[in-house]
């Protein structure tokens, strides 16, 4: 379906043509009118299926001027990064809208942002836990706000915002219209759509776990760490295709260790981004890969969510993920616009349950790819690889302790007596059989 054919005035229009946006995704086209109804909606969609607009067109379709500026829409996000890259995509397509929206999220002076809201902000874009602060100290006035977009609702719960979700749904007015979207449907999400919502329509773009079509999947499976780290690097220098490759670890440290093995590599074209890393630095790297500096970026599962770049070449699992669902999500980063993508994970003997898991949700298997003849196998193995000896543990059995009384011997009978005064008359009684008198005394 065209944008042409949905309810759209001029301005949206024209700002959808100067981006060269001409047909509607499967999610776009299906929420539009059931958001245009005012009905509550849950639309459960894969990552890459533009899923954001789906939710900004009808909002901004529907939202009308307030010369008070007060917020109108609040839309909920899990990271700082996808706070930018939702604030960004609202202001592409309100270019002939006199509209305001701020962002706001943790990790930079609260004081500023405080400023800004104040200043007037139609939508507001905002984690959790920002948001919350900023309705507290009164920045943020939510008496006006009609509608509430909770992105990403599945991560937002994995990264433990549920209490500032339910405090926040409880300052809101209890007559607006509610847009939840998610990858997958949680027996959390479920309980919480069942206490804030009202019989949301349910809108599936693709059933959870099912791979976009223009991704190509293989697998390599290797035999330990080090081999990965081997695999990775001759991939990275053989393969001239890979201009825009994005590499999942699954840890901080697993991320900044392969930092420091590729920069010595790849000096100036690879970068890292993770949690630990300051605000500003991130937003720096992220950039960088979109503007073409950085041909390679290292991150973790939950800074991904804000990278958006349509042009990455390839998805590089490191490690396989533990969670199925996070699989779908990594692998969404590429083969966007129409363009073809490559996922490719790395697969050792211990990860082969990881697999199973991946395929069981996706129906389908990972292709096995023979690993290059010149790959290095090394024989080095980490800690956690390395085959543990497990000896038995003998327990001593110790006796168990006989019934124990008084911690002391009963006293002898000589020990038994009591000082108690003596009867002079029963005592010669005892001695003698009769009453034993004193004699005269002496004078």
């Amino acid at each position: 379906m065209n944008f042409t054919d949905l309810n759209l005035n001029s301005s949206l229009l024209n700002a959808l043509e100067d981006l060269k946006y001409t047909k509607a995704t499967t999610i776009q086209h299906r929420v539009f009118p059931i958001v245009m109804s005012g009905r509550d909606v849950c639309g459960i969609a894969q990552t890459g299926t533009g899923k954001t607009f789906a939710y900004l067109l009808p909002c901004l379709r529907q939202w009308k001027f307030d010369k008070n500026k007060a917020p109108q829409v609040l839309i909920l996000v899990p990271t700082r990064e996808l706070v930018v890259q939702v604030v960004e995509a609202t202001k592409k397509l309100t270019k002939y809208m006199n509209l305001t929206t701020v962002g706001v999220f943790g990790g930079v002076n609260i004081n500023t942002q405080a400023i800004e809201v104040e200043n007037g902000a139609d939508f507001i874009v905002a984690t959790p836990g920002r948001l919350f602060d900023l309705i507290m100290n009164g920045s943020i006035k939510t008496k006006t706000i009609k509608k509430l977009v909770i992105d990403e609702m599945d991560e937002m719960l994995n990264l433990g915002f549920r209490k500032q979700i339910t405090n926040i749904l409880e300052l809101l007015p209890a007559k607006r219209q509610n847009l939840l979207f998610s990858a997958t449907i949680t027996e959390e999400v479920e309980k919480l759509m069942d206490d804030y919502f009202t019989s949301p329509e349910r809108v599936e773009a693709a059933p959870t776990g099912t791979p976009l079509e223009n991704i190509i999947q293989t697998g390599y499976e290797v035999p330990n760490f080090n081999t990965k780290v081997n695999l990775l690097e001759l991939l990275l220098s053989s393969d001239y295709s890979m201009t825009k490759v994005l590499i999942f670890a699954a840890t901080k440290s697993l991320a900044d260790q392969l930092y420091d093995q590729l920069i010595e590599k790849f000096p100036d074209i690879v970068g890292v981004i993770h949690s630990n890393k300051e605000q500003n630095y991130r937003f720096n790297t992220v950039n960088q890969f979109k503007a073409g500096v950085f041909k390679y970026i290292i991150s973790t599962d939950v800074m991904a969510r804000g990278i958006d770049v349509a042009e990455v070449t390839h998805v590089i699992n490191f490690d396989t993920p533990d969670v199925p669902e996070n699989y779908i999500h990594r692998i969404g980063r590429t083969g966007r616009a129409d363009k073809k993508g490559l996922a490719i994970t790395f697969i050792t003997p211990n990860e082969s349950k990881e697999r199973t898991a991946i395929e069981a949700l996706m129906k389908q298997e990972i292709p096995t790819q023979a690993l290059p003849e010149n790959l290095v196998i090394s024989d080095v193995l980490t800690e956690d690889e390395k085959p543990k000896v497990r000896m038995k543990i003998i327990q001593i059995k110790v006796p168990k302790k006989e019934e124990s009384g008084p911690a002391f011997h009963e006293k002898s009978l000589k020990n038994q007596k009591v000082n108690v005064r003596k009867n002079h008359k029963d005592a010669m009684m005892k001695k003698y059989g009769k009453p034993k008198k004193r004699g005269a005394k002496k004078k």
